[in-house]
């Protein structure tokens, strides 16, 4: 059976990680406050107030933990996993059918609006599609995208979109100049697989579905669309298929972003309008919360990760590179590695703040003996292993995530050409003395209580 969001809500109820809540509960004023509470577990509405017959799926995963669930490994060897995978592509797979067609809809028969889309905070300008794996094509060379964009739901058959000045904005822009639409299929709710490979960027000409494959094992089953010049999951509970308009420009947001702010990303944003949708007969809709520490954030972590550590693994010829850690919000990394040379960290971590990602603008090395998955242990390193004066670099200037509130917008305006940030870039060098300096690095060892690794407390209370 191939790996979809029905398979992933089996392993999660397997595991004990899925609460099923069969009281009412509203998308628009009581949901995104359920997923937000709930860090440890996935949860599957079975009573949807207002729309009657629908289930939906949030926060699975919760926590990158629960991710690694979803690919049988290890929490700690998730990040070396994507790392590996994402190298591995598998092509994809095209089928004459599959379950996202069970049920079509066209015409006056597609209407967003009876579809469970909720409101994520209290002041967002509505309900918006959270979880939309958006499937692109370059006009000039044919080169598949996917990626995921927030959308607000303008109306039954409209939402606005924010594509920040990456790959599907770039292909957007060929069609503005040909001042034609951009053909867009909107895929709601799959493995987890998707979602990661989506966020992942990488070269211009990776195909975003063929990581997917790869992250799963299988290749990815595709279905062609009814609409439109695009492919889709066959396994999707739902896809949206229609054009983002040329030249249209309208209010959108704000919107509960992934930093835990409204503030960011609000403009005069193009338009999706949607033709035809297909689903599922007994579609669940995926509803993802957004904030620091919830699914919207635990999706982009993993990925980010993933890629930095892969990028700094080879600064100088070898790193002894143990971890990647991306921190709340998003904005900052923790390389856990054993420095070898004096400086050895700087430079790595110069290698993690100029990585495929904008978004990094703290970057802090620990050593092996630091539980980065514990933020109390990495502000331990923090505090007792880095000397200010010589530990702590900011450098000045740097271009940053156009997400990110705190830097200076330089110049235009979201989905506008030039749109960017400026601001500063920090890293800290937490580590230890390198291995070269024994002596040293000996004066930094952790103490180990007498009996430890022998002595188990559960043991002797049993």
């Amino acid at each position: 059976m191939p790996k979809d969001m029905r398979t992933w809500i089996k392993q999660l109820d397997e595991a004990g990680l899925l609460r099923k809540i069969t009281k009412p509960v509203g998308p628009y004023t009581s949901m995104s406050s359920v997923l937000y509470q709930s860090r440890d577990m996935g949860v599957l509405f079975e009573n949807l107030e207002g729309f009657p017959g629908w289930r939906s799926l949030g926060q699975a995963p919760a926590n990158p933990s629960m991710a690694a669930i979803a690919f049988d490994v290890p929490p700690e060897q998730m990040v070396p996993f994507i790392a590996e995978r994402r190298r591995r592509p598998i092509p994809c797979e095209e089928v004459a059918d599959g379950p996202v067609k069970e049920v079509i809809l066209k015409g006056d028969k597609v209407d967003l609006t009876k579809i469970p889309i909720m409101v994520c905070g209290e002041r967002d300008a509505g309900p918006y599609i959270s979880s939309g794996l958006c499937i692109s094509r370059d006009p000039d060379n044919g080169q598949r995208n996917m990626s995921i964009h927030r959308m607000q739901v303008k109306g039954s058959q409209k939402t606005g979109i924010l594509m920040l000045p990456r790959h599907t904005y770039m292909t957007y822009q060929k069609y503005e100049a040909r001042n034609e639409p951009m053909p867009l299929a909107v895929c709601i709710g799959h493995h987890p697989a998707y979602y990661i490979a989506a966020v992942t960027t990488g070269a211009r000409e990776m195909d975003e579905l063929e990581v997917a494959g790869g992250l799963m094992g299988e290749a990815v089953q595709l279905v062609k669309c009814e609409s439109l010049p695009l492919e889709v999951p066959a396994n999707a509970e739902i896809v949206l298929e229609g054009y983002v308009l040329p030249h249209v420009r309208e209010l959108e947001g704000p919107y509960s972003e992934f930093q835990d702010y409204y503030m960011t990303g609000k403009g005069e944003n193009p338009i999706f309008e949607i033709h035809t949708i297909t689903m599922r007969g007994d579609a669940i809709y995926k509803n993802v919360q957004n904030g620091s520490e919830v699914e919207g954030c635990v999706y982009h972590k993993l990925p980010f990760a993933a890629s930095i550590y892969e990028r700094i693994r080879t600064i100088g010829g070898y790193v002894d590179l143990k971890n990647v850690m991306i921190l709340p919000g998003i904005f900052g990394v923790v390389v856990q590695m054993t420095p070898r040379y004096y400086g050895e960290a700087k430079q790595v971590l110069l290698g993690a703040i100029t990585s495929e990602y904008l978004h990094p603008k703290i970057a802090i090395a620990v050593d092996e003996d630091v539980d980065i998955f514990n933020y109390a242990d990495v502000i331990w390193a923090m505090t007792t292993r880095v000397d200010p004066e010589k530990d702590v670099i900011v450098l000045p200037g740097l271009r940053g995530m156009p997400m990110d509130g705190s830097l200076r917008q330089e110049i235009g305006r979201p989905s506008q050409p030039g749109w960017h940030r400026v601001g500063g870039k920090m890293i800290i060098d937490a580590t230890k003395p390198p291995t070269c300096d024994p002596d040293a690095r000996d004066d930094f060892e952790r103490i180990k209580p007498v009996g430890w690794g022998k002595v188990n407390v559960a043991d002797l209370l049993s």
